[in-house]
């Protein structure tokens, strides 16, 4: 065997170990340590608006998408196993293919939903038919929520299910494309489930954020306001620990990457460009700003030593230390 292929084989080797643990530490820091939440069930999945979007840098919540770095993280991975050096120009295309290619999962993943929500197989489904199959997945009996529906009775919910229940009737309607008929076709559904694929939804999901962070009603967001701590208290160091990188860690987007001008406010047209999956810009500045970090001998490219040797900083992972140590001692 020659060098080469000794050193293909071993690099090899690295990246494999890269991505076993890559799929085992996702969502690290994502929120504050009071703020933990429980994985959603299979049922949920499937008819509830997922919380985290493939391919866009903030949460439905507000929360910074800690697994888009590891995205994106892992198409230069595979495209090292072919090419071993990008710029910012190719890194950007990698990008926009990665969240095409989340924009057709969730269009086929949407046709499935949308049948499991519509019965009777009209094309349509109606808020109380999606009310029933939700309290259903939630372990309410479907069959007596339907009929207390049918009858407009008290349902007698619990306060956290009713209050779920209220914020999406928000965004049924808010999906619901004029004349407003209270029924959402296959397209609006996706527009229900996936925001990203609508530009009016994506203006509600920012109207929304800015809503829960905006703390004196101006509808804009100051730092203070974008890297305030939920209420709740810290039982140990470990938890602080992790609300200090929740807060670094936003404190960082806000001021480098969010607030555009730099005057310290962030408007929602500033938080839409920014929260906007198909911005070719950001893509761009995204791919410059790993660059930036990751390039050590300074040829304005990323190589496989340098995507190595930074690979906590783009998953934000302890394990990486790992597969690192592997591909150096090779």
């Amino acid at each position: 065997m020659t060098v080469w292929r000794k050193l293909w084989c071993r690099n090899l080797l690295a990246v494999s170990l890269l991505f076993y643990f890559l799929l085992h530490t996702m969502d690290v820091h994502a929120r504050p340590a009071n703020m933990s939440k429980s994985p959603a069930s299979k049922d949920d999945n499937e008819i509830l608006p997922a919380d985290h979007l493939n391919g866009m840098k903030m949460e439905m919540d507000g929360h910074l998408n800690k697994d888009f770095h590891q995205e994106v993280f892992l198409d230069i991975l595979r495209s090292n196993l072919l090419y071993l050096s990008q710029d910012a120009k190719e890194m950007q295309r990698w990008i926009m293919e990665k969240t095409e290619e989340h924009f057709q999962e969730a269009m086929v993943e949407n046709k499935n939903s949308f049948h499991a929500v519509d019965p009777d197989r009209d094309g349509h489904v109606t808020w109380d038919e999606y009310r029933v199959k939700f309290l259903a997945s939630k372990g309410f009996n479907e069959k007596e929520m339907a009929e207390k529906i049918k009858n407009n009775e008290d349902l007698k919910l619990d306060e956290e299910t009713q209050e779920v229940l209220e914020s999406l009737k928000d965004r049924w309607f808010q999906a619901d494309n004029p004349p407003a008929d209270q029924l959402l076709n296959e397209q609006e559904f996706l527009s229900f489930l996936h925001p990203e694929h609508s530009r009016g939804m994506l203006k509600y999901m920012v109207k929304e954020i800015v809503r829960d962070l905006d703390q004196d009603g101006d509808k804009r967001l100051t730092l203070s306001e974008f890297i305030s701590l939920p209420v709740g208290t810290v039982e140990n160091q470990q938890a602080q620990d992790i609300d200090d990188d929740w807060v670094r860690e936003r404190k960082t987007e806000f001021e480098d990457v969010i607030d555009l001008d730099h005057d310290g406010i962030v408007t929602m047209d500033e938080l839409e460009e920014y929260m906007d999956p198909m911005n070719e810009h950001n893509a761009l500045n995204e791919a410059k700003q790993m660059i930036a970090v990751a390039d050590e001998n300074q040829n304005h490219n990323l190589e496989l030593d340098e995507i190595l040797k930074y690979s906590e900083y783009f998953t934000g992972s302890k394990l990486m230390d790992y597969a690192r140590n592997v591909h150096e001692e090779f």
